[in-house]
């Protein structure tokens, strides 16, 4: 497939010009897109060497507060994580999303009914054996607003509640299986409607910075735990630690850090399941060393 994708790269870039093929990008899979736009989606995909005709980015609209308004970012799509999942040649497969319970709110004025949460496991080989990273997402945790003051979902989430978030589901289990691919990168499922201080849902109105960052630490506190409890091997467990780290710089980064006794609290969380699933890797070993030894014939 990379072959492939290699030599039809400079056949196009030979045949056409730049502004021919951003003609056919506005057109085909940006309508509506303004040219600065669609020319960061072409310098996204020249560093990355990517194809932009196979739509592996999408322009996203994400509020600012430097700029006081929207401005269109470059954001890759599940597409983009299942390429360069399958380009390592250790991604297995993935499985069937699963779902949590039916829950109906009024968000905003609109009556929506949405899965409360969806879990998908991407399985991938680590040193010659299949490893399992499992994801679990919350809807009211993903969704995205319709408009910035409203709670109210907008209409792709309104309508295909459960295909959305499967999305993210499976976006957030290649990023713990595939860090060295995908990064710190959010896709542009998760990412539509929020802004860059937030990944979370956004508020009616501006809250006071203090409140704001004070609401965050129990969130983590129990999704951290919550993720580590779920971690099996170390592989899973060091993925959640780098993780974290990435979800501190990225709050630092926007103007709202973390608490040093949240962070301290979810490290020493991920601490103790790690010596969890040492003690546990330690006790299956001599559990097959008694077993060797039981199996020699006298």
């Amino acid at each position: 497939m990379n072959n492939v994708v290699a030599t039809a790269r400079p056949s196009t870039s030979a045949t056409v010009s730049e502004r021919d093929v951003m003609t056919a990008l506005k057109n085909s899979f940006y309508p509506g897109a303004s040219d600065e736009s669609v020319a960061m989606v072409l310098g996204y995909c020249k560093a990355a060497g990517l194809d932009p005709m196979k739509k592996p980015v999408h322009i996203v609209p994400i509020w600012s507060k430097a700029a006081g308004g929207m401005i269109d970012t470059v954001m890759p799509g599940i597409a983009l994580y299942r390429i360069e999942a399958a380009r390592t040649g250790d991604y297995v497969g993935k499985s069937e999303p699963e779902f949590g319970p039916d829950q109906t709110l009024t968000l905003g004025g609109v009556s929506v009914t949405f899965p409360q949460w969806c879990r998908m496991t991407v399985e991938r080989m680590v040193h010659g054996r299949v490893c399992k990273f499992t994801a679990k997402e919350f809807w009211l945790e993903n969704y995205a607003t319709a408009k910035r003051d409203s709670d109210a979902p907008n209409v792709m989430w309104k309508k295909r509640a459960y295909g959305q978030l499967a999305k993210c589901a499976e976006a957030q289990a290649l990023r713990m299986a595939f860090p060295e691919q995908t990064g710190g990168t959010n896709t542009e499922d998760e990412m539509n409607g929020k802004s860059f201080a937030e990944t979370a849902t956004i508020e009616h109105t501006p809250a006071p910075e203090q409140p704001r960052r004070t609401e965050r630490p129990t969130d983590y506190v129990r999704l951290i735990g919550a993720k580590a409890e779920r971690c099996t091997t170390e592989v899973h467990i060091g993925g959640l630690r780098r993780q974290w780290i990435e979800t501190i710089a990225k709050a630092s980064d926007a103007g709202r850090p973390i608490a040093e006794d949240v962070q301290e609290k979810v490290f020493q969380t991920i601490q103790d399941r790690e010596a969890e699933i040492a003690n546990e890797i330690e006790q299956e070993r001599a559990q097959q060393a008694a077993v060797d030894v039981e199996e020699i014939p006298a």
